[in-house]
C-alpha cells in the first residue's frame, strides 16, 4: 500500500528527490551529497535529517560525528518508484 504523504513529501523538495536518487545509486556522505546536489552544508543536514525522520533513508554509521554514511531505505525505494511513475506520466 503506498504511503501518499511520503510520495508528496518528497515531490515537494527538489533536494530530498535528488537525494533519494543519489542513495539509490550508492551510500553516501553528507559531503559527497552537498557536491553531487549543489545545496548548502545545512540544507543538505536538514534534508537528511527529514528523509530519516520518514524513514526513507537511514545513517550506516550513526555513532560518528563526521562523515556518516546514509542509504537507501526499502520504503524509500518504493517512495521513489512511486515518484518516478507520478512524474514520467507528466
Amino acid at each position: 500500500m503506498t504511503d501518499w504523504d511520503a510520495v508528496s513529501f518528497v515531490l515537494a523538495s527538489k533536494p530530498r528527490f535528488q537525494i533519494l536518487l543519489e542513495l539509490r545509486e550508492k551510500k553516501c556522505t553528507p559531503s559527497e551529497l552537498t557536491e553531487k546536489i549543489g545545496v548548502s552544508d545545512a540544507r543538505t543536514s536538514t534534508v537528511l535529517k527529514e528523509l530519516e525522520e520518514q524513514k526513507l533513508i537511514k545513517c550506516l554509521t550513526p555513532d560518528r560525528r563526521k562523515s556518516k554514511i546514509f542509504t537507501i531505505t526499502e520504503k524509500g525505494d518504493e517512495i521513489l518508484e512511486e515518484v518516478h511513475e507520478l512524474t514520467s506520466k507528466e
